[in-house]
């Protein structure tokens, strides 16, 4: 049976945005007929330019767990206060047992990360940044744990705004 050349179901929109798939469970619930088996992805979604989000979502088949958490992480996506390539200052961000240190780093270091951390900084356009994670391993905490830290950072104007001064009195 000769393959036949179709177009693809469905195509993908050019929307400028940077999308990971950072994992895929299979998730199984025990019914009285047996087992039913469904899916949940977990993905980021980043414009590459400081703004990024993850979303969550679970069907029966895959594409369509993967399309669900797409259309989520789009829906929350959020700016990060970023200085040139780097993020702004050093930031632990937390969620469940897992913490994820992230330093800002010079030009020319790369992204030191982890995985799913190395998925969630490459989305948001961080070009120089050294990071470690602790307490965990799982993908999804490693993750909001990632974005909890990058969205609790301050630019140098919100500090200066926040003290009452200016920016030049702020840099020193």
């Amino acid at each position: 049976m000769a393959r036949e050349n179709k177009a693809p179901r469905r195509q993908e929109e050019k929307d400028g945005l940077c999308k990971k798939l950072i994992c895929v469970n299979r998730v199984t619930k025990v019914v009285k007929g047996g087992r039913k088996m469904r899916f949940a992805a977990l993905v980021v979604v980043g414009d590459e330019n400081g703004k990024v989000a993850c979303g969550m979502g679970k069907a029966n088949e895959v594409p369509e767990a993967i399309d669900k958490a797409t259309a989520q992480a789009k829906k929350a996506m959020r700016k990060v206060a970023l200085v040139g390539n780097t993020i702004s200052h050093g930031t632990t961000g937390k969620f469940g047992r897992g913490s994820v240190l992230m330093l800002p780093a010079e030009e020319g270091t790369g992204v030191i990360a982890g995985g799913p951390v190395r998925a969630v900084m490459e989305a948001a356009g961080i070009k120089n940044i050294r990071t470690k994670s602790y307490g965990t391993t799982n993908p999804i905490n490693m993750v909001k744990a990632a974005l909890e830290g990058l969205y609790g950072l301050k630019s140098v104007e919100e500090v200066a705004a926040l003290r009452g001064k200016t920016v030049e009195e702020i840099l020193g």
